[in-house]
């Protein structure tokens, strides 16, 4: 099997898996790449690359009450039973971490609710909602674009609009770029540094086909390995379907669907020809994880696009529960929440639509 990340001469290299496309086998691969991605040393700086930001190595997990920091999973508890070695292990049910943006009857957003507005409910299920702010905390995101030959003429006003959006951020948002074609190329691992994120987005080949669900599936577990900050987001930009990767549709969205996973942000600058099936993907991929997806009619609305997305972000509520369902499996929970406030007839309330939970916890 090949490592997740592989230092390719010039560029580092998310590398796909080699194998039959086994739901056992893709398990496989985001352990592997889990493991290999936490090392210190795991994207190894190219010969004679300058300015090269890597993650520094990440501190122990800690439990925080302040906003923008999720509790972790408690450590096993061992209570002896008796006076023999037998123990019975304890565990504190992790937080499900909710990011939802709230609109009203005009999609105007509502940024000004309290707590006691929003009903969460899993599986149907009303649930007791543990924390809450609506504070603009930090995000890890990670910037997917399309590098294939079809894009050549379009990075320049593409680039330009991702650029408005990093510096439209949280100056305390880590950033890393990914320009994907057959193979995604990690051309600036998490920083803050906005020369570096440019330099990045410059980093072009424009040839080759277009492997989206491998990029996205790379992305996901490179974020998810960022410890420092808790809240994830994807942006991904392409103008055509997927058709080189070794992953499917399916894994992809399985992949996002992870606990605590990213929200995922789309801009498919599709032609007519690839319009249906790739409307499809990006829309499944932004609705199962509370983002959205434009479908622009031409370049010059991108910029629009990108100022709307990182507004978004910077709207959100957090919201946190403890599932009231023991979870006995890892099978799919269904999400939906809801928002009440006498000031407004109507809210819709966009969050993740459900999760496939993590570790088994009691």
């Amino acid at each position: 099997m090949d490592t997740a990340i592989k230092h390719d001469e010039t560029r580092n290299t998310f590398r796909r898996w080699r194998g039959s496309a086994t739901v056992a086998g893709v398990c496989l691969l985001l352990a592997t790449l889990t493991v290999y991605a936490q090392t210190p040393s795991a994207i190894p700086a190219p010969p004679g690359a300058t300015g090269v930001a890597h993650p520094a190595t990440p501190a122990p997990p800690t439990q925080s009450s302040g906003s923008g920091t999720l509790p972790v999973a408690q450590p096993q508890d061992q209570t002896p039973v008796d006076d023999s070695s037998i123990f019975v292990f304890k565990k504190e049910v992790q937080e499900v971490m909710l990011h939802a943006t709230v609109v009203d009857e005009q999609r105007r957003l509502v940024t000004n609710l309290p707590k006691s507005a929003f009903t969460v409910y899993e599986d149907g299920v009303a649930q007791v909602t543990t924390s809450f702010h609506r504070d603009d905390v930090p995000v890890a995101m990670g910037i997917v674009i399309d590098n294939s030959g079809s894009m050549r003429e379009k990075r320049d006003k593409v680039n330009q609009a991702v650029l408005n959006l990093i510096r439209a951020s949280n100056p305390n948002d880590e950033i890393f770029v990914v320009n994907f074609s057959q193979d995604p190329y990690l051309d600036q691992d998490f920083t803050s540094n906005v020369d570096l994120l440019e330099q990045a987005l410059h980093k072009l080949s424009s040839a080759g086909s277009t492997a989206l669900y491998d990029a996205i599936i790379a992305s996901a577990v490179h974020l998810k390995n960022n410890n420092r900050i808790d809240r994830k987001v994807l942006l991904v930009i392409t103008d055509g379907r997927d058709n080189a990767s070794q992953e499917t549709l399916q894994q992809a969205t399985r992949r996002l669907q992870q606990e605590n996973g990213p929200t995922l942000y789309a801009i498919g600058l599709l032609s007519d020809e690839m319009q249906q099936s790739g409307v499809n993907a990006l829309q499944s991929f932004a609705d199962s994880t509370g983002g959205v997806a434009f479908f622009p009619r031409s370049l010059d609305e991108v910029d629009d696009i990108t100022k709307t997305v990182a507004r978004d972000i910077r709207s959100q509520y957090t919201i946190g529960y403890k599932p009231s369902n023991p979870r006995q499996n890892s099978n799919y929970r269904a999400i939906r929440v809801t928002a009440q406030a006498p000031s407004y007839r109507r809210l819709t309330v966009r969050t993740r639509s459900g999760y496939y939970p993590g570790e088994l916890v009691h």
